[in-house]
């Protein structure tokens, strides 16, 4: 399989001389199997530059079929899908995959196409879509491709996938906080103070920690959320992000082979990167370590 990089950033797309080499779409990663159709991973901004390139295939003529894993419904990882050229053309067929418990899934979609915000209904675009509701746990099949989800720890939930297709895997955990302060859920936590986090429900941490390294189990690609250096962590330890500690933690106990630094901060320019990403390399020893920027692709 091929893993490409269509947007790499946290919160919101950003445009400028100094993110230029890393990118400044929000996040989409592309999975390709040898044989059989493309799977996306999230709709960031990053997705309308992938659908323009997948319209020069089978889907500029209608005959293409494609899926789509969204990790959690914030706007950084949907705000590209209105654009998304593919769901244009009549005889495309598109699947999209999330987690949504309180809302039929296509109502949260269409949220986002009304006439406030968008000038196209959902019910107006031409593709075939259809929606999948995943839970944590749950398993599936996408042609050749397994896929398996588990539970982050971030405000809304969020999902991590992994994509086992081809002899390998890659692991996708974008978003999520370390598994040790606070216990992020449906509801949103209020700023606390420093010093005065709540006690952490440490059982169900633990579980949900134990599920991403059960996750992540020998895969070839580890792409982890390293929004926050150690000292914006301590600021804002209730927004649901991690830093490249704890991506290298988990992907030491779960043995994978690579490790990717993903949902870069929007503040961060592209030196900020590469002065994180040596740090990242020095502590990590011999696992590896990569950054992903826009076009990057890994072959696994």
């Amino acid at each position: 399989m091929k893993v490409r990089f269509w947007g790499v950033r946290g919160s919101i797309p950003v445009p400028g001389r100094t993110t230029n080499r890393y990118g400044g779409n929000t996040s989409c990663v592309e999975v390709r199997p040898d044989r059989g159709d493309p799977i996306i991973i999230d709709a960031g901004t990053g997705i309308r530059k992938l659908g323009k390139s997948l319209m020069e295939e089978a889907f500029g003529e209608g005959k293409g079929r494609v899926s789509i894993l969204i990790s959690h419904t914030h706007w950084d990882h949907v705000q590209g899908l209105p654009f998304f050229s593919p769901l244009y053309r009549p005889g495309n067929q598109i699947q999209i995959f999330a987690r949504q418990r309180d809302m039929h899934l296509e109502a949260v979609f269409s949220q986002q196409h009304h006439g406030a915000y968008f000038p196209i209904p959902l019910s107006d675009l031409h593709a075939d879509m259809q929606f999948h509701e995943v839970i944590e746990g749950a398993r599936f099949e996408i042609g050749e491709a397994k896929i398996t989800c588990a539970r982050l720890n971030h405000p809304w939930v969020a999902i991590a996938y992994r994509v086992d297709v081809d002899r390998a895997a890659v692991v996708y955990c974008a978003d999520t906080a370390p598994f040790d302060d606070l216990l992020l859920g449906r509801d949103f936590i209020e700023k606390p103070h420093l010093g005065t986090l709540p006690p952490p429900v440490r059982d169900e941490l633990a579980q949900m920690r134990a599920g991403v390294v059960a996750l992540a189990k020998g895969a070839d690609l580890l792409i982890y959320d390293t929004q926050f250096t150690p000292e914006e962590y301590k600021v804002r330890p209730h927004w649901g992000h991690s830093r490249p500690d704890d991506a290298i933690e988990i992907a030491r106990e779960a043995k994978v082979k690579q490790l990717c630094l993903f949902h870069h901060a929007p503040l961060r320019s592209d030196d900020d990167n590469d002065r994180i990403l040596q740090l990242a390399r020095d502590t990590a020893g011999t696992l590896p370590v990569i950054s992903a920027y826009e076009g990057l692709e890994v072959q696994l």
